[in-house]
């Protein structure tokens, strides 16, 4: 008789011992991947276009456009998002059709200077998620040479331009971040490129190892001086860092459609930058419509972000 030690049998008992283990390492992987991925933060950066009576007029007007443009969020289940050209009146429709965010970066008494229309200011507030997020502290500040003066303009900005951030602690993880959200000017290139020089240098006032997080229209592409400054500042564009050295679309289609030629030319303005131990693992232009209604003049961008 054989042993029952024999080397046959002790292969075949190692063999149906890893096997038996199969569905229970699977099960493993499977749950850590769900606990990944539910830690993961989704960003979204949505300029809204501006409510202006010469929308009205071409049908494509906030309301015409409120619906989609709420709907579009919905579909995206962000954790934080980054809203740009945002009057007040549009401020308080956001607020009572996402119920499930705190909105910050509105609200204060520079703005009572101006009850109607657009006046040159349009501010950048940002929402995020209620149950992930306890808020922390928050503030904004305009882009001028004189950031603590409401309305203040510099170099030859076409407009006031503001600036709204929060720092938040992610329940979830117990982690602190921070969220800077922002829209440099259209006109002047040395206002685009002194507007961001503000920006980078209060966020260097944070440690290296903080997860920061900006968002924003800079108006302008990756061939820029802007965009290479906020590299060489130590952030990481999560677009690029998702898709490499491939370049991207456009994200401002002027209300026209996919196939309109003008798309070919739009360049990629709207960004999500990263800075400290985060990561991107998706990212992407949405260019979703609801009941074939464009929600603006921009596509919205997307990030998932990972903690490192």
């Amino acid at each position: 008789m054989k042993s029952s030690n024999s080397p046959n049998r002790r292969a075949f008992l190692q063999k149906a011992g890893l096997l038996a283990a199969l569905p229970l390492l699977s099960k493993i992987d499977i749950h850590a991947a769900d606990v990944s991925s539910s830690l993961a933060l989704k960003i979204l950066t949505c300029n809204i276009r501006v409510d202006l009576p010469e929308d009205v007029e071409k049908g494509l007007g906030w309301k015409h456009r409120k619906e989609a443009c709420i709907q579009v969020i919905r579909q995206q289940k962000a954790d934080i998002i980054g809203f740009q050209e945002v009057l007040k009146n549009q401020f308080l429709d956001l607020k009572s059709s996402l119920k499930d965010y705190v909105a910050f970066g509105f609200d204060g008494p520079e703005m009572d200077q101006f009850k109607e229309g657009y006046h040159g200011i349009a501010k950048n507030p940002i929402l995020f998620s209620k149950t992930r997020f306890e808020l922390l502290t928050a503030g904004g500040y305009w882009l001028s040479e004189t950031p603590l003066k409401a309305g203040s303009i510099s170099w030859g900005s076409a407009r006031a331009r503001n600036c709204s951030w929060v720092r938040l602690l992610d329940k979830k993880t117990e982690k602190e971040i921070r969220l800077v959200n922002l829209h440099l000017d259209h006109i002047s290139n040395e206002a685009r490129e002194k507007q961001i020089q503000v920006i980078l240098e209060d966020a260097a006032q944070y440690q290296t190892d903080f997860v920061q997080i900006m968002t924003g229209d800079f108006n302008v592409g990756m061939d820029t001086k802007v965009y290479q400054d906020v590299l060489q500042a130590g952030w990481t564009d999560s677009y690029s860092q998702v898709h490499g050295d491939v370049k991207p679309e456009g994200s401002t289609n002027g209300f026209k459609p996919l196939d309109d030629p003008r798309q070919a030319k739009a360049k990629k303005i709207d960004f999500i930058f990263t800075k400290g131990p985060i990561k991107a693992s998706s990212a992407k232009i949405i260019k979703n419509t609801y009941k074939q209604i464009q929600p603006s003049d921009h596509y919205f961008v997307d990030a998932l972000l990972h903690y490192t």
